[in-house]
């Protein structure tokens, strides 16, 4: 059984679709809790506003250092309409950089700082493009708030991204196997299915649920695109079915064993597990290129796409349209490879035809 929630402890989805706790006895005024769920800092918060004593804040850092200049950064819209996935990373480079220049002055940190920070990192690009996005964030807010006189990340280029295939996509033949180790009624089930059939990321995966599902479709505002596109999707019947078999959460049809909704984090391990005892050595990110490609293959269009898999442009989708659109031209013109059927060469288009003679 779920554990009960504390008393007066209240939480609420913002239209980014991230969750707020917050503490409130009847039409008391209401009192953020700001620490993560679950941590002592959270329990402190929550006593403290129960008592309602204002918890004592730490030591609040120098004006104009680099520490103060993030804490007014995370106060800003340009902080809070970011998805939660993004401020999650961004607060891990924020935490490794306040540890080693917390103290000292915005101003203070130059480009060569900032290429030192990424050069740092080079052995990880992406933590290297991570780290320059976070720093890039903060300085040009910074600069629109007259903080700093020059952006010290103008100018400073990203490391180049490797050319590779990426994620390995599943097979038909890791599905057929995942299915016969997770049959319908099991909580793996469910978290391939969602994935499968409704080509959502993981991020998303994780918080679809009954409350999304309205005449069989489910709206929901992407993470990635920071609540501004929303994908609109028909439950089909292969995955009503498997919804129907459950286990699902009451928040989430994804959930972990106590019926809880999960991180995309725990979710992204908790499922990769999954395939391993099916045997299938893939994870939730090739899914998604599963679906696109079944999508593409069946003759989805490049708006079709874009409308399933909330892309926007054209670059994503026609990676797909255009690998079906080549398998099904080769498939169609491999005949013309051998010898038709009079056991003569196909003439080249080019070449002229000379008329057969005629007799006398």
């Amino acid at each position: 059984m779920p554990r009960p929630r504390p008393p007066y402890l209240h939480r609420q989805i913002t239209r980014h679709g991230s969750a707020v706790w917050y503490v409130r006895r009847g039409k008391e005024r209401r009192i953020r809790i700001r620490a993560e769920l679950g941590t002592p800092e959270f329990a402190a918060e929550y006593e403290a506003a129960l008592a309602g004593i204002p918890l004592a804040k730490k030591d609040a850092p120098a004006l104009g250092t680099l520490a103060w200049l993030i804490e007014r950064y995370r106060e800003t819209t340009a902080w809070t309409d970011l998805s939660a996935a993004t401020r999650r990373n961004r607060e891990n480079h924020f935490r490794r950089v306040l540890e080693t220049a917390g103290d000292k002055p915005c101003r203070a940190i130059t480009q060569a700082v900032i290429v030192a920070g990424r050069d740092r990192r080079a052995k990880t690009p992406a933590q290297a493009r991570n780290f320059l996005d976070a720093m890039r964030g903060l300085f040009r807010w910074a600069k629109d708030a007259q903080h700093v006189t020059v952006d010290p990340t103008a100018g400073v280029s990203s490391p180049k991204r490797k050319r590779g295939p990426g994620f390995p996509m599943w097979t038909e033949a890791d599905a057929e196997a995942y299915e016969k180790r997770w049959p319908l009624g099991t909580k793996e089930r469910v978290w391939r299915d969602v994935l499968f059939y409704t080509g959502l990321r993981r991020g998303d995966a994780v918080r679809l649920g009954r409350q999304h599902v309205r005449d069989g479709v489910a709206t929901l505002r992407t993470e990635k695109s920071q609540g501004t596109v929303p994908v609109s999707l028909p439950i089909l019947p292969i995955l009503q079915r498997t919804l129907d078999a459950g286990p699902t959460g009451e928040l989430a049809f994804i959930c972990g064993a106590n019926g809880k909704p999960l991180t995309k984090e725990s979710f992204g391990t908790l499922f990769r597990q999954a395939c391993r005892a099916a045997g299938v050595n893939k994870s939730a990110h090739g899914c998604r290129k599963i679906a696109a490609t079944r999508a593409a293959e069946n003759g989805a269009t490049v708006p079709q796409l874009n409308a399933i898999f909330g892309w926007s442009g054209t670059q994503m989708a026609s990676l797909y349209t255009q690998e079906a659109d080549s398998k099904r031209l080769a498939a169609e013109a491999i005949g013309l490879l051998v010898e038709n059927d009079k056991r003569t060469s196909i003439p080249s288009p080019n070449r002229k035809v000379r008329a057969p003679e005629r007799k006398a």
